[in-house]
Order: C-alpha cells, then structure tokens, then sequence
C-alpha cells in the first residue's frame, strides 16, 4: 500500500529540503551531469535563499539568471544533483531538459567552456504514494 502524506506535512518536509539546501555559510549549488550523473557538465551556485516553498512545491529563483560561466566537460545534459554550501548531497536523481524536467536549461547539449544557464527548476512531493 502506497504511503500519503497530509498536505501540511509535505510542505513541511518541502521546506526542510529547502533550509537544508541553505545551510551552510554561503548559497547552495547544482551539479549539471550525464546519465546517472557519471559525469559532472557544469556546477552552479545557486541564490540564498535558492527559493521558496509554496504547498508541495519548492521553486528555485532563478531571477536573476543563474548559470556557470564556462562548463567543465562536454555531453548531454541528463540529471542533476543539489548540494549544500559544504559540498553535501541534498537531493539527487533529478531530472535535466529544456522544459518539463525538474531542472530546466536553455540546452542540453553542453560543451566544455560554454555558458550553461538555468530557465526553471521545481521539486513537487509526491501526493499520490511513495
């Protein structure tokens, strides 16, 4: 049988992923990957706060932009990982595209040394069972 949580309590626990992407002296940061994050495309920082939480959805500002200036490997952009200022692993497993994912770039294709950037990112809890 699938677990549901009550409405307050997923965002409650929406808002705990967000003070934990937050912790820390300084922002948060997301590592840009291939498939299964075997290789890291770009890193970066995000604002602090990185966003906010509004019922079972955090949403990352990305106003203004935010990007990583110059990429560090070349390859299709397939997932994403969240860190903390430390260096310590938030969220992962997410997925990267240009629109419907839960992290959105301008492009998937990346080369080493382009400007990578950020359109949109969400995290949604699941309401219909874990």
């Amino acid at each position: 049988m699938a677990v549901i949580y009550a409405a307050g309590l997923r965002t409650s626990r929406m808002q705990a992923v967000l003070d934990a992407i937050n912790a820390g002296s300084g922002p948060g940061f997301i590592e840009i990957g291939t498939t299964a994050m075997a290789l890291v495309l770009a890193t970066i920082p995000l604002e602090d706060p990185a966003g906010s939480v509004s019922g079972d959805v955090l949403t990352f500002d990305f106003s203004p932009p935010v990007q990583d200036t110059a990429a560090d490997a070349s390859g299709t952009a397939a997932a994403a990982r969240i860190k903390d200022s430390a260096g310590n692993i938030v969220v992962s497993g997410l997925t990267v595209g240009t629109s419907g994912s839960n992290i959105n770039l301008d492009s998937v294709s990346i080369t080493a040394g382009q400007t990578v950037q950020l359109t949109s990112g969400t995290l949604t809890h699941n309401t219909s069972g874990v």
